[in-house]
């Protein structure tokens, strides 16, 4: 180790706030990074907040040289994650890194080598990340698209991250894209013949959620996305206390044209999550809510004019998922949210992701909307010697 180089361990709400702190000063030294509500990220570490903890541990720590902090990471272990199987990503013995961030490689070699340490100790046999913390929250190191500033929910790393992190040791487990599509120009033909072959179709309901039963409609969300979402590689199921605190942390920023649920006879199959891109008013007051702030942010939230729009997050009930009526529901919703976000938001662009390289039937539908990748993530792994 690195003789200047020494390694805080974290263990209090202090040392947390540096925890966070160092991390907004590594972004604020990165281009195209947005600032975001410090607030709502002293939460996401905070095990008495965040219902990730419910079914997790973590361990945090700080780099410092000289007296100033130079880097950190957090090691962390999902016990959810644990019991998937392991041809799913994770699995018995594995282990996660996240909310790295490094002055320079030797740095970088310190804070994996600490994590790992930790990790192993803990009887875990491979590490795997960056993931911080939870796979639904900021997955993948990014590694393509750093000349533009993300949106919503999604991490921002400089280009030196990743040959520190291949550089020890690891390989890479899993790709994600996200797609960027510019929403005032129609669908080809083929899919605006399946839309309206679908809207007269008697058994397709395509509704709006509901604000005034907001958590009725984030549970029947959620609970699509559980069962749809779980064959793929790094799922990990919602809990109830996690359905919960999602459907609350994002009342504040569902705007019911936005989103949508799919129903066949009655049943809900199907759902379509819709974001305005919040990254553009924070960038704009710098992440900061006061003094003014929250005025600019109230006044966003109620009607974000022009800004773009992300869908993170789509499913469909895996019964219909090898029929051609999937397809079909997420081409009628898509056009939904287009020509509300166009129409009513203003809005000009929309970015779908992330998706899995290996999820065939998302990436037909981004390559059938004639959408292109403009962001690439990296889930690295690597085997920890015992």
């Amino acid at each position: 180790m690195d003789a200047q180089i020494s390694i805080e361990m974290i263990n209090d709400k202090r040392g947390r706030a540096r925890f966070v702190d160092v991390g907004r000063e590594f972004a604020a030294k990165t281009p195209n990074s947005v600032p975001q509500l410090r607030s709502e990220q002293l939460e996401l570490v905070n095990p008495g907040k965040n219902p990730f903890f419910g079914h997790a541990r973590a361990q945090f720590f700080i780099a410092h040289r000289g007296g100033a902090a130079v880097g950190r990471i957090c090691a962390h272990i999902d016990d959810l994650a644990l019991a998937m199987p392991a041809e799913q990503g994770f699995g018995p013995g594995t282990g996660m890194f996240g909310y790295f961030d490094a002055e320079d490689e030797a740095v970088a070699n310190i804070l994996i080598e600490t994590a790992e340490a930790w990790l192993r100790d803990q009887g875990m046999t491979r590490i795997v990340g960056p993931i911080s913390l939870s796979i639904w929250e900021e997955p993948g190191l990014l590694v393509g698209g750093q000349d533009h500033p993300p949106m919503i929910m999604m991490g921002h790393h400089p280009e030196s991250y990743a040959p520190w992190i291949e550089g020890a040791g690891f390989d890479r487990a899993k790709t994600l894209y996200t797609y960027h599509l510019d929403i005032t120009a129609e669908f080809p033909p083929l899919v605006q013949r399946i839309v309206k072959s679908g809207e007269r179709n008697s058994r397709i309901n395509v509704r709006r959620v509901n604000k005034a039963r907001w958590d009725e409609d984030a549970a029947i969300v959620l609970s699509i996305l559980n069962d749809a979402w779980s064959d793929n590689w790094g799922f990990v199921p919602f809990t109830p206390d996690e359905v919960a605190y999602a459907g609350k942390k994002l009342k504040t920023i569902i705007h019911e044209e936005l989103n949508m649920i799919a129903e066949v006879d009655g049943k809900p199959v199907a759902f379509m999550l819709t974001f305005p891109d919040i990254n553009h008013p924070l960038a704009k007051i710098n992440g900061k809510l006061l003094p003014f702030g929250w005025f600019h942010m109230l006044r966003w939230l109620k009607k974000p004019r022009g800004s773009g729009m992300r869908v993170p997050l789509m499913g469909v009930l895996k019964e219909l998922q090898s029929s051609r009526m999937a397809s079909q529901l997420a081409f009628m919703m898509i056009e939904t949210i287009r020509l509300e976000a166009v129409g009513k938001f203003e809005s000009t662009r929309g970015e779908l992701g992330w998706v899995l390289d290996d999820n065939q039937g998302m990436l037909a539908i981004a390559d059938t909307i004639q959408s292109k990748i403009n962001r690439e993530y990296a889930i690295y792994e690597k085997p920890l010697n015992v």
